[in-house]
């Protein structure tokens, strides 16, 4: 059975919470699972010690039986200090295109064009 350590979401529209759950990778999403783990509130501030709540001991036994944190869960284990830090990919969203690149040059040339005068 392909084990996971993900999300479970609740609350009503706009107001989300969460339960750290383990569950079986097949189930849905806000469907049967295993085990809670403990609970992530997003509304609250990040320096809040109620943000993130879990269960260390049961987080370990279920990492230890083989269950994958998903990538949202596994950064809350790095913070927590369960996990080690790892590698992520930078996708380079925030890389403008071409067009965008064009107008900033033409841009920068005519302010420079006016300086040079």
């Amino acid at each position: 059975m392909a084990m996971k350590i993900r999300l479970a979401r609740g609350g009503s529209k706009k107001r989300p919470h969460y339960a750290i759950v383990a569950t079986d990778s097949r189930m849905p999403r806000d469907g049967r699972f295993l085990e809670k783990l403990g609970t992530y509130n997003p509304l609250l501030p990040k320096d809040s010690e109620e943000r993130v709540k879990m269960d260390m001991e049961r987080v370990q036994y279920w990492l230890g039986q083989g269950a994958q944190p998903t990538d949202r869960v596994a950064r809350f284990l790095e913070a927590a200090g369960v996990k080690d830090k790892t590698e992520r990919k930078n996708m380079k969203k925030a890389v403008p295109g071409k067009k965008a690149k064009e107008r900033a040059e033409q841009k920068a040339a005519k302010a420079a064009a006016p300086a040079e005068e």
